[in-house]
């Protein structure tokens, strides 16, 4: 698979504001432009950077994805520390995935640069202890090179995150997800690319068609039944991705039902085995 790469970044000029939220123009433009509506028709995310093949929200992780071309899509997660600072960490506590404990809205910026992930010992490959990267760190070493998916899983965190996306630029190739309908709104009003998750069991009762009007992309629970699914395909929102896809047959099975991607812990292996069945 090949991944867009935008062209030389121009010097951003003429700052805007909406909102009450300071923003530049589009630093993705150009004869290619690199944004959300340039991807593929079948498109790959790696979620967590790729979580059964390096560690989750890490710097090192991302640079790997990236530099191996299997996803046109790197996703991570968002957290708040106490002191407001935006930081890449999927748990609400250190406890699972670094060599600290304790809640994460507990720590400040100082304290987080002591904090170091643990890598898993059954990823491939060898890693080394690393300190959680911020929102801002990934935004600048990856904002306007490739579609980025950032979860704001703190709701109070999704201005600072607009914030930092529109300060860059970046408001055409950065996704924000949320699993809650408000959020996906806000994001929206905000003038960002809305991204809205859906578990199965909530799939069961949803009706997507209601956030035809605000939501980009609705990320659908893979283990759904298939008429949830399809539900979804068919509700008029732009796009929907399945999650979380680690092997083919999953992929191929909503691909069939219509969806125009996959959220995967595993995108080296999906891109290296063929897709069947997907419709044409």
């Amino acid at each position: 698979m090949v991944i867009a790469r935008a062209l030389p970044l121009a010097a951003v000029t003429g700052a805007l504001c909406l909102t009450g939220l300071a923003f530049a123009p589009p630093l993705e433009r150009g004869p290619a432009p690199l944004t959300v509506d340039a991807l593929p028709r079948t498109t790959y995310t790696a979620h967590r950077g790729g979580a059964l093949e390096v560690p989750e929200n890490s710097m090192a992780g991302l640079a790997a994805a990236y530099a191996r071309g299997t996803a046109q899509v790197l996703d991570f997660d968002t957290r708040m520390l106490r002191d407001g600072t935006l930081v890449v960490m999927h748990d609400a506590t250190l406890d699972r995935t670094t060599y600290s404990t304790g809640r994460v809205r507990d720590q400040d910026r100082q304290g987080w640069e002591g904090v170091r992930l643990r890598p898993e010992s059954s990823l491939p490959g060898s890693w080394r202890a690393e300190r959680p990267p911020t929102v801002a760190e990934v935004l600048n070493r990856f904002g306007g090179r490739i579609v980025l998916m950032l979860e704001a899983k703190d709701p109070d965190s999704l201005r600072g995150l607009a914030r930092l996306i529109r300060a860059r630029g970046l408001t055409r190739s950065v996704l924000v997800n949320s699993n809650r309908p408000a959020v996906a709104r806000r994001a929206h009003h905000f003038g960002l690319i809305s991204q809205l998750w859906r578990s199965a069991r909530q799939m069961r009762t949803d009706r997507p068609e209601r956030w035809a009007s605000y939501v980009d992309v609705l990320d659908m629970d893979h283990k759904a039944r298939d008429a949830d699914l399809v539900r979804a395909v068919r509700s008029g929102v732009p796009r929907v991705w399945a999650h979380t896809v680690n092997t083919p047959a999953d992929r191929d099975r909503v691909l069939r039902l219509g969806c125009d991607g996959v959220i995967t812990n595993a995108p080296g292996l999906l891109a290296r085995t063929p897709q069947r069945g997907a419709m044409p």
